[in-house]
Formats: C-alpha cells, sequence, structure tokens
C-alpha cells in the first residue's frame, strides 16, 4: 500500500506486480467500451456532462445576444422557445447533476478505501444511458422540433392541444430514459457506502462528502418516481388520449405541477447537496485544520435533504392554492435555510482558526459561499408568500436560480476540478491560468446575473422573447450579456488550463495539497485497484493523524472489502466482475425503444424491450460460481 507520502513498503512490490497483472484490461476499442472501472466511467461522466455544459453554454449565448437590445431579431420566437428550453434541461439535467455523479462515481471507492463500485457494470450502464438520453434529446434540433415548453414542462400547454409536434415527446422519452440512468446510478453510491467502507471507517469517521452523496442518492431514488409518474402520465395524454391535465375533460394542470414540483424541488438539493460536500473537504485541506462541527455538519446535510422534499408547493404560490396550505410550505422554505447556515457557519469557523492558503480550489470555494449566500438570502425572500406572488415569473426568479444552481453548483464543482484533477491525471492544473480564470468568472458570473434580480424588480417577465425600447429593462439586460460572456471566457480559461495539463502539466505526486482523506494515499493517477493493500482506518483525519495501516492485500482475484453499515467491521470480501460490453448493448437496445416509441412505432419498441431484456440476461449471467472470502 502507498504511504503518505506515495512510497511502496518493499513487501508491497511483489503485490503491486500480481494486482496489475491481475486488474490490466486489454488495450482494443471494444475493451475500452466495455471497462466497468468506477475511475475510467467517472472521468468519462465528467467530460461528457461538461460538453453538454459547453452546449447549454452555447444556447446561453444566443439567449443573451438576443435580449441584449430591445427589439431583438436575432432568432424567431419558436427558435427561442426551444434555446431556453434546452439550456434549462441541459444545465438541470444534463450537466449538473451528471458532473456531481462523475465526481462521485470516481471518488467514492477512493475515500471509502475500496477497489470498486458495489456494482461496477451497472455503473457502466448507467453511463452509457445517460450519454445517449443526452444525444436523443439533442437530436431534436435535427428535426427542428426541439422542446420548447421550459424545462418544468407545464401542462396543458405541453399536452396535445397545444403541442401537437414531437417537441414534447423528445423532452418527455428523454427524461423517463435519463431517469434510468440516475436511478440506478444512486443505488450503487447507497450500496456502496453503507457496504464497503474500509475497516474502522465507522458512520461518525466518514469523509462529509460522503454524507452528502448518500443523501444525494437517496433523495434520487425517493424523487425521481414522481417525475417519472408525471412524464408517463403526459405521454399517455398525448398518444392515447387519456385527460390527466385537460381541464375540459375533467383533468387537472396542477396535478403536473405538483408531481413535477415535488420532483423539483428535491432536485434542487440533490445538484447542490454534493458541491457542499466538496466544499467541506477543500477547506479543511487549505485551512490546515479538521473540519469544524463535522458532525453538525453531516446531520445538516442530511436534513436539508429531508426537509426538501417538503417545500415543493412554494414554487405554486401564484395557483390560488389555500392560505393556511400556502402558510405552512412558507415556514418550511423558510426553515430549510437553517441546516445550510449551519454548514456555512462551520466553513468560516474552519477558516477563521486554521491558516488559510488561497490556492486556485479554495478561492473557488470562498466564491462559492458568497454566491451561495446570494441565492440563499433572495430564496427565503420568495419564501414570503406576498413577495412570491409578486416575483412570480419574473426575472428576479431566474436570478435566484442561478445564484443558488449555477453560482453555488459550478463553482462547487470548479473547486472539485482544481482540487482532485491532479488525483484523476497525475498533473497539476496551472495556478496562474486557475487564478485568472476564477477571476474571470468570478466578476463575469455577478455582473451576468445579479442584475436579472432589478430586471425582474422593474416587471421584467422571465421566458419573453423581447421587449420594447421604452419598458426600462435595457440597461439590465445589456450588462447581463456582457458578464455573461465574461463569465464564458473565463470558463475558456479553465479548459484550456485542463487541455494544456494533459500534456503539460507538472507532476502532482500523491498528495500535493497534503490532504487528510483515504484518496490521497493511492498514486496520482490511481492504479486500476487503486489500494495494493487494503487501509484500515482508526481516525477521521487519517493522513493527518497516523489513523491509517495496511490490511490484506487480497492478490489471487479481484476482491474488495464489504463491512457492516454502522462500525466498518469486517465481514467478508467479495469477488468484482470483469468487463463486459453488454451493458453497451443493452443501452443501444434501450434506445432503439425509446426512438420507436417516438415514433409511434409501438411494435417495433416492444421488439427492442425484449431485446433489452435479453441484452440485460447475457449481461447478468453467471460465467462462474460467486466466490466469497470470509474475514480471516
Amino acid at each position: 500500500m502507498s504511504s503518505v507520502g506515495g512510497q511502496l513498503h518493499e513487501s508491497d512490490a511483489e503485490v503491486t506486480t500480481r494486482l496489475t497483472s491481475l486488474w490490466k484490461a486489454p488495450t482494443t476499442v471494444v475493451a475500452w467500451l466495455a471497462t466497468v472501472d468506477h475511475k475510467a466511467l467517472g472521468l468519462r461522466y465528467i467530460y461528457t456532462a461538461f460538453a453538454f455544459f459547453i452546449a447549454g453554454g452555447v444556447e446561453a449565448a444566443i439567449i443573451r445576444a438576443q435580449l441584449a437590445l430591445p427589439d431583438g431579431h436575432l432568432v424567431s420566437p419558436e427558435t427561442y422557445n426551444q434555446l431556453f428550453t434546452m439550456h434549462g434541461v441541459t444545465m438541470m439535467f444534463l450537466f449538473v447533476q451528471p458532473v456531481l455523479s462523475g465526481f462521485s462515481f470516481y471518488l467514492v471507492p477512493l475515500l471509502i478505501g475500496a477497489r470498486e463500485l458495489a456494482f461496477p457494470r451497472l455503473n457502466s450502464f448507467s453511463y452509457f444511458v445517460f450519454l445517449l438520453a443526452g444525444v436523443f434529446m439533442y437530436a431534436s434540433f435535427l428535426t427542428g422540433q426541439a422542446p420548447d415548453a421550459g424545462w418544468f414542462n407545464y401542462a396543458p400547454l405541453s399536452g396535445p392541444m397545444f403541442s401537437a409536434g414531437l417537441n414534447i415527446d423528445f423532452y418527455a422519452l428523454g427524461l423517463l430514459f435519463l431517469g434510468i440512468s440516475t436511478t440506478v446510478g444512486a443505488a450503487n453510491i447507497i450500496v456502496t457506502i453503507l457496504t464497503m467502507r474500509a475497516p474502522g471507517m465507522s458512520i461518525d469517521r466518514m469523509p462529509l462528502l460522503l454524507w452528502s452523496s448518500l443523501t444525494m442518492a437517496v433523495a434520487v431514488i425517493f424523487s425521481i418516481p414522481s417525475l417519472t409518474v408525471a412524464l408517463g402520465m403526459l405521454e399517455l395524454e398525448r398518444h392515447w388520449r387519456f385527460a390527466f391535465f385537460q381541464p375540459s375533460l375533467g383533468g387537472s394542470p396542477l396535478l403536473w405541477q405538483h408531481l413535477f414540483w415535488v420532483f423539483g424541488h428535491p432536485w434542487v438539493y440533490i445538484v447542490f447537496l454534493p458541491a457542499t460536500g466538496m466544499l467541506s473537504m477543500v477547506i479543511p485541506t487549505f485551512a490546515r485544520r479538521p473540519m469544524v462541527g463535522h458532525s453538525l455538519v453531516a446531520l445538516a446535510t442530511v436534513t436539508t435533504g429531508l426537509i426538501g422534499f417538503g417545500v415543493w408547493v412554494h414554487h405554486m404560490f401564484a395557483t390560488g392554492l389555500p392560505q393556511l396550505s400556502m402558510s405552512f410550505f412558507g415556514a418550511a422554505s423558510m426553515t430549510v435555510s437553517i441546516p445550510s447556515a449551519i454548514q456555512i457557519v462551520a466553513w468560516i469557523v474552519t477558516m477563521w482558526f486554521g491558516r488559510v492558503v488561497f490556492a486556485t480550489p479554495m478561492l473557488f470555494a470562498l466564491a462559492f459561499i458568497v454566491q451561495f449566500v446570494i441565492g440563499g438570502i433572495s430564496g427565503v425572500m420568495t419564501a414570503a408568500v406576498p413577495f412570491d406572488l409578486q416575483a412570480t415569473d419574473t426575472y428576479f426568479i431566474v436570478g435566484h436560480i442561478h445564484y443558488v444552481l449555477a453560482g453555488g453548483t459550478v463553482f462547487g464543482v470548479l473547486a472539485a476540478l482544481y482540487y482532485w484533477y491532479p488525483k484523476m491525471v497525475g498533473r497539476m492544473l496551472s495556478e496562474r491560468l486557475g487564478k485568472l480564470s476564477f477571476w474571470l468568472v468570478f466578476v463575469g458570473f455577478n455582473v451576468g446575473f445579479f442584475p436579472m434580480h432589478i430586471a425582474g424588480l422593474l416587471g421584467m417577465p422571465r421566458r419573453i422573447y423581447t421587449y420594447p425600447a421604452d419598458s426600462g429593462w435595457a440597461a439590465a439586460n445589456l450588462t447581463s450579456t456582457v458578464g455573461a460572456y465574461v463569465f464564458a471566457i473565463g470558463l475558456c480559461v479553465t479548459l484550456w488550463n485542463i487541455v494544456r495539463t494533459r500534456f503539460a502539466g507538472a507532476p502532482a505526486g500523491a498528495n500535493p495539497w497534503g490532504a487528510a482523506s483515504l484518496e490521497w494515499l493511492a498514486a496520482s493517477p490511481p492504479e486500476r485497484f487503486n489500494f495494493a493493500r487494503m487501509p484500515i482506518v482508526s481516525t477521521r483525519e487519517p493522513l493527518w493523524t497516523d489513523g491509517v495501516r495496511p490490511g490484506p492485500a487480497w492478490d489471487e482475484r479481484r476482491l474488495s472489502p464489504r463491512t457492516s453499515v454502522l462500525d466498518a467491521d469486517l465481514e467478508d470480501a467479495v469477488e468484482l466482475p470483469d468487463d463486459t460490453i453488454w451493458t453497451v448493448a443493452m443501452s443501444l437496445a434501450a434506445l432503439a425503444a425509446v426512438a420507436a416509441l417516438l415514433v409511434r412505432w409501438h411494435w417495433l419498441a416492444g421488439g427492442f424491450g425484449v431485446l433489452t431484456l435479453l441484452s440485460a440476461a447475457r449481461w447478468m449471467w453467471p460465467t462462474q460460481a460467486p466466490t466469497v472470502e470470509t474475514k480471516t
């Protein structure tokens, strides 16, 4: 096992040689597709999510160009509707959650001292479904019928009466398909964290990123079914003339809103809680001291996820619901700020009593706190029903959601990228380019999105195609456009930094930041098997307190430990599956079934559905009897 300094004990050299031979995969294109290595798939998740982020950024750039000046005519109203819808869908479903999941898939086994995720092949299937679902939705632009009813897709405007084309079918079927990836990925994270932690890593010693990833995964499991039901009902209404959301036929448009926001508001916390966990790893490292209030921060993380399920109605205050119910949901919406405040106070106190090093990851972490506080304040404002009634459907809400999600999540992701990328590729990102990127992104973001609050207070509605010159909104919109382009330039600097680092970055070493958690015990980049010997943990910050010692090598087969849920007592070692191409085949068959449903070839969809099940059976068919080693 690598020591804290990254050196191998002499006795470990032979173990490493045997493990390298055992875990080595063939270097062919098919093998590249078939890999189930959590690190390779985690990086693919991150790279693919950033590719969609670029696509969403291009859409945003066109939107801002359209709104930069009054009476704009850069694109048609129909194209504008498709652009702002796909921008929202991309950022919410194809970037924010997948990129955070990518970090989780890469880091969780390393953080817990395991060699793989609990279900490696399921991880491969999850990635390819995510990729193909995104490609499916973006293929809508080739037909000129991209989704055009907003990322929330309100009925009955999205029903057959008002949207007869394929636009909404691309949205509904694409998100149903994507939901498979999200759900199985969340289940994989839950089982891995609860059952595969290093011996001695009891639940109170878990790094805070594990708490946020676990909370995110549980929230996904309980929230996605609501969206799945809503999308299924919408497709039944569009294809088979059901009337769930049509008032004239006895349906209710509010039913869609309830189902969507029962999913949608927990989703807001799903996409920022992992970012808070990342900050809880970055800040102690650069403050050079353990996290203050570790247990309170873990509890606050879980509490935020729980309360997030009880505040969905604050998206519906303007729909005419009873005043008493709105009062309760308004109170709950204000209450959710308390656990978030606990985390912010813990970060600030940690820095106050530490010796802060202002490296690039720390700068982005500090910016996250600033943006998230601003977004949180405007969120508490909208929790007050009288104010919300005035601000609903104005650009004030657009500014708020960008500060909470874009400001919070993007800055958190950039902090994580600059922090963990040296571990992932073995080379250091440029600090000079990193700090240049930080200031461009920070200034550009605030110049771009803060004026949206002002435009909203001046009465500018959201989702409008253009506006008259005498509206009073021109200055705010021009400022927002300039800021958005500066923000984009800053992100391009980071993109160049990443590309440059792959070829010219300085070697990173095992632990370049002097961090405390187990992932820095492995080489940079880690070996396919992560650790030559399984680590045994005895403290919360094992690399700072000499709280880790080498355990068994398990170098005869592909093995990883299984431990008890609470105390992480070693129970046995489970054998991990080999690579397989059948996860790719199953994903492609499922995509073909979805495409057939899009054009209403139901018999063909059924045929591809059967092929999907056959691929799953072949994937899961045992090639040898499973083996389990009991603890010694």
